[in-house]
């Protein structure tokens, strides 16, 4: 993959995605945000640890792994540095942080609900979709990996 475009590349799959399914969907199910709704402390802590996990994420794709979160320009070498030590999928668990944090912050049961179905969507991406291309795309490395890192942080 050619260097130049990358940064481009890389901040836009970040807005397209994760901005999307953690920033703008949560915004639309809690509603017109204002002083007399502010979010509650707990839930901006946990909002801020999300995006540390999440921006961490993005960067040891962009610095190890050569590529960006989009499927249309993923990562060239297996990423398995920084989070990816302790899950293999800590980007999902940042954005799950994120919404999880919108929920507690603005007690939205909309939002909880949308944190548990963007749970069991992304165990099925994971499962079925994303998994199967890395066992192809890095064999043994993969196969290595698998083994010796959980899936999410358990």
């Amino acid at each position: 993959m050619r260097r130049g475009g990358l940064p481009v590349r890389a901040v836009g799959a970040f807005l397209a995605l994760p901005g999307t399914v953690a920033f703008l969907v949560p915004l639309a199910l809690v509603g017109p945000l204002d002083a007399s709704r502010p979010l509650a402390l707990e839930g901006a802590v946990v909002v801020v640890i999300g995006c540390v996990v999440l921006a961490w994420c993005v960067r040891d794709f962009y610095v190890t792994g050569r590529g960006t979160l989009a499927p249309w320009s993923p990562p060239e070498q297996l990423v398995v540095v920084g989070l990816y030590r302790y899950s293999r999928n800590p980007m999902y668990v940042g954005v799950l942080l994120i919404v999880s944090g919108w929920a507690l912050g603005f007690r939205s049961t909309a939002l909880s609900v949308y944190a548990l179905t963007l749970a069991a969507l992304f165990q099925l991406r994971v499962v079925y979709g994303e998994e199967p291309w890395l066992a192809r795309t890095h064999g043994e490395a993969w196969n290595h990996y698998a083994r010796s890192v959980p899936r999410w942080i358990l």
